[in-house]
């Protein structure tokens, strides 16, 4: 069936919803498996159909942007909710063991590139459309998630994306602010923790598949101009910086915050220095005092997604499983409380949009995975 799915995918065809959703309860339940504990499991896969049935527009193969239709002001869907499918994917991949929603949601950000000058990179919005502006942190999502597919299964394609990506984000860095990149092609005003976090993930991850140090330079130079400019006396980081005023926006989001965290994570898998671990646990610390308040997420689920990324990749050097405790509960008040008719999510109080679907699909595979090993 992996087969027939990705032959349909790579011509263009669209897969019957019937299809998709027998593919997809076959696979999470695992041939011959009844897991004891299945809670997140189960709301995954319900999540996923419902994704499917309100999302997508079979004829053409793109998604809609909310699932309210009076709601959507285009045709299909920016970038960014894809940049939150495709890591849902990823994780699915790593529950079930197939690349089935992985390489469907490639295919069609591939439609997103965009070759203009100065090199290539993935586009706002897909050009056959009109295109749109770029941003580096889109275009650094979808290199993460191809990396982390990488290390499992090491298709070339993979990696020579997540290259293409890093080659066009270092086309934002300058010296200006002491460094850093900017959020917005062409645009100069601001050097966000969401262009910085992620490029120091993406060059941390070509550094572990390659080797160069190149990538591990470019990593420390932006690990160490964020923290100069942007972490608060807390452990956790400030939006952006204006340019040139040099004015601090000090809101605080879970995602730059969780980026930063798992890049400490990763710099301590690469060079042991106890400094980066320590450090990462100060983070994780006030990110769970901050973001995971009385049982509840702070922020959306996409960018509550990130900092669980963060949390996971922690816990293979600290044994404190209180972070993710915090999480599951979270999460569990969610599908309690937050839950339409349609098996959707409403992320806080709003409407019902794909990107916060797509960050609530990463959030229950992770937790599925997890729920596996350990008790929350």
């Amino acid at each position: 069936m992996t087969i027939v799915l990705n032959s349909a995918l790579r011509k263009g065809l669209s897969v019957p919803l019937a299809l998709f959703s027998l593919y997809t309860h076959a696979q999470v339940s695992g041939p011959g498996q009844a897991p004891a504990r299945a809670e997140f499991r189960e709301a995954a896969v319900s999540l996923n159909n419902a994704i499917q049935q309100h999302f997508l527009n079979p004829a053409t193969g793109y998604y809609n942007e909310h699932a309210e239709k009076d709601r959507n002001k285009n045709p299909v869907s920016y970038l960014w909710p894809l940049c939150g499918l495709i890591q849902a994917g990823n994780e699915l991949d790593v529950l079930q063991g197939t690349a089935v929603e992985l390489d469907r949601y490639m295919f069609l950000i591939d439609r997103y590139e965009d070759q203009r000058p100065p090199v290539t990179g993935y586009a706002s919005y897909p050009p056959e459309k009109g295109g749109g502006d770029r941003f580096y942190d889109d275009n650094q999502w979808i290199g993460i998630a191809v990396m982390d597919a990488w290390k499992r299964r090491p298709d070339t394609a993979y990696r020579r994306r997540a290259e293409l990506i890093y080659t066009f984000m270092m086309t934002a860095y300058d010296s200006v602010g002491g460094g850093g990149l900017y959020w917005e092609e062409g645009k100069l005003n601001t050097k966000n923790t969401c262009s910085n976090g992620p490029g120091i993930l993406l060059a941390l991850q070509l550094h572990q598949a390659s080797g160069k140090k190149t990538y591990l330079d470019t990593a420390l130079l932006l690990y160490n101009w964020v923290n100069n400019t942007l972490r608060d006396d807390k452990g956790l980081y400030f939006d952006n910086i204006g340019l040139p005023s040099r004015k601090i926006d000090q809101r605080r989001y879970a995602y730059n915050t969780g980026t930063m965290l798992q890049a400490n994570v990763m710099l301590y898998e690469i060079t042991r220095n106890p400094k980066y671990l320590a450090e990462a646990k100060r983070i994780a610390t006030a990110a769970t005092t901050y973001f995971l308040p009385n049982g509840k997420m702070h922020d959306g689920y996409w960018f509550s997604a990130v900092l669980l990324r963060a949390y996971q990749q922690l816990l293979q050097y600290d044994n404190d499983t209180n972070h993710i405790k915090a999480f599951a509960k979270a999460t569990r008040n969610a599908i309690a409380s937050e839950r339409n008719k349609d098996g959707l999510y409403i992320s806080k109080g709003k409407t019902v949009d794909l990107v916060n679907q797509s960050g609530m699909l990463e959030i229950l595979a992770r937790l599925a995975y997890l729920e596996k090993n350990y008790q929350f």
